[in-house]
């Protein structure tokens, strides 16, 4: 079974996420950021991962600790959902468009916690959502789920949409490189014989 939950409990955030790689993208996700909410749903969509995410955090500061800790969350998670990797693809990538919005996400399930990240952002802020903290909530993803992640902007001025947009081709990205691969659903990809 390729699902899991992950509780995370410290002086500024709780979070739970649960998190079925084998669903069939239904979400629920309330982490008190609206703009945040809307994009964890959209990845689950693309992704077809069922997703829940409740996070109490210090937003009375602001919302660095709760998309941060979000992130680290969920890629710790998806790092349990995965096990061993044994049978997966491994490898993602999605060239995704939204509107004037084009981006390239490539990743690599490697074991190792990487983030390249060029993505400009031409506004500080999406309503009250610091655009900065869109880096923040990958890094703690990487690192949580020891993963290899590159996204790079390749188009687009309306920070909404590239943000989305990332958010998206992440899914997609993510959904190929978890997939099970039928012809060695029994072995690790890896010449080293784990991930």
């Amino acid at each position: 079974m390729r699902n899991t939950s992950i509780t995370r409990a410290t002086k500024e955030t709780s979070i739970q996420v649960s998190l079925n790689l084998d669903g069939r993208g239904i979400y629920q996700n309330q982490t008190g950021i609206g703009f945040f909410d809307h994009m964890l749903d959209g990845f689950a969509k693309q992704t077809m991962f069922d997703l829940s995410v409740t996070a109490q955090g210090d937003l009375q500061v602001d919302q660095h600790h709760t998309v941060e800790d979000t992130g680290i969350c969920l890629g710790k998670a998806l790092k349990q959902a995965l096990g061993d990797g044994r049978g997966i693809v491994r490898y993602g990538s999605s060239i995704l468009p939204m509107d004037d919005a084009l981006m390239l996400v490539s990743l690599d399930l490697s074991g190792r916690g990487f983030l390249g990240f060029d993505v400009p952002m031409p506004t500080e802020k999406v309503g009250d959502f610091d655009t900065e903290l869109v880096k923040e909530f990958f890094l703690g993803l990487v690192r949580g789920g020891e993963l290899t992640l590159h996204i790079r902007k390749l188009a687009g001025e309306n920070t909404h949409h590239i943000i989305e947009c990332i958010f998206k081709a992440f899914g997609r990205a993510l959904d190929e490189a978890c997939r099970i691969n039928a012809a060695r659903a029994d072995e690790i990809p890896s010449t080293k014989g784990s991930l």
